[in-house]
């Protein structure tokens, strides 16, 4: 009787281990405090009138760009067409950034609105594609008819039109 419980113990232990891997080798992921920090996406919620000067992206983000800060990023809207809004990137110093001078004409042309989701996606080489979502978490969207896409060379704000 004893060889037989000891039999059934080896059966038990020997449960659940996989084919033929052994116990010192694993298929897992490294855990995600071990995988690098990319961070290409984020959202800001409108909380504030949406055509103040400056709009605060998250520190993750930030922190992201730690040691390649650019002085502009553009701003580009999903869908609608090829043009690039320029806006002036500022540093507090202590880890905050701000979108600045660009952000009111873009807000503006996309008639971004108090409790508003926005939602940016770094493209690299300082592009930040955006997605407006409004007040009622629904995504707009937008197209343009505006062929030129210098935003620079006038002061007119040429909006991106939303169907409805």
């Amino acid at each position: 009787m004893a060889s037989t419980s000891r039999t059934r113990t080896e059966r038990v232990r020997g449960r659940g281990r996989g084919r033929g891997r052994g116990s010192g080798s694993s298929s897992l992921p490294p855990p995600p405090s071990t995988l690098p920090l990319i961070i290409e996406e984020f959202f800001i919620v409108v909380y504030e009138d949406p055509l103040v000067k400056k709009v605060r992206t998250p520190k993750k983000f930030a922190d992201y760009l730690d040691g390649k800060e650019p002085a502009k990023v553009y701003l580009r809207a999903a869908d609608c067409g090829p043009r690039l809004w320029t806006v002036e990137v500022l540093f507090d110093g202590q880890g905050r950034m701000y979108l600045d001078k660009g952000w009111e004409k873009f807000a503006i042309a996309h008639g971004v609105d108090f409790g508003w989701f926005v939602h940016f996606k770094y493209e690299g080489d300082d592009v930040l594609t955006v997605k407006v979502f409004d007040g009622t978490m629904c995504r707009r969207y937008y197209y343009s008819d505006d062929e030129d896409t210098d935003d620079e060379s006038d002061d007119d704000v040429k909006p991106c039109i939303h169907p409805l």
